[in-house]
């Protein structure tokens, strides 16, 4: 049970297209460089992160670039954007209820209502983070870990 490497690997060329913006055109195989993922994953990514309208990809010569605002991006979208079946797909129930178990029988019920709960928690947290706030701190490690100047 855990978010999709696809989440991690969408932000990463997230931040990436944002910082290379006018500096340099970001294309999968760059991407895949970056990201160390195969660039027919990366090529799915970017399409699926440009039919959620985060990002727009120039035809034939590629080139990717932020559609909105990086603050008008947030964790969940990006996550939504990579998962079609949303966080219901993160937590799971086994498939039980036709047993002759009463517990196996009632699992289901049982744990609809707190699952929804998790689920509804996990969906306002990542509303609540934004690309920009993960930028804002890929700014400041790169800040740490900079050189020291003498």
């Amino acid at each position: 049970m855990q978010l999709s490497m696809k989440c991690s690997v969408a932000v990463h060329c997230l931040i990436f297209i944002h910082e290379a913006q006018g500096a340099a055109k970001v294309t999968s195989t760059l991407l895949a460089q970056s990201t160390g993922a195969n660039p027919v994953v990366i090529r799915n990514i970017l399409s699926a992160l440009k039919k959620a309208g985060l990002i727009t990809v120039t035809r034939g010569t590629g080139g990717a670039e932020l559609c909105r605002q990086p603050e008008q991006i947030t964790l969940y979208q990006i996550y939504s954007a990579l998962e079609p079946e949303g966080l219901t797909s993160l937590i799971g129930i086994h498939p039980c209820g036709q047993r002759p178990c009463p517990v196996a029988q009632n699992i289901r019920k049982v744990l609809e209502g707190p699952y929804r709960k998790i689920e509804a928690s996990i969906h306002e947290t990542m509303e609540s983070i934004t690309l920009a706030s993960m930028l804002e701190d890929f700014h400041r490690y790169l800040a740490e870990n900079a050189p020291q100047k003498e």
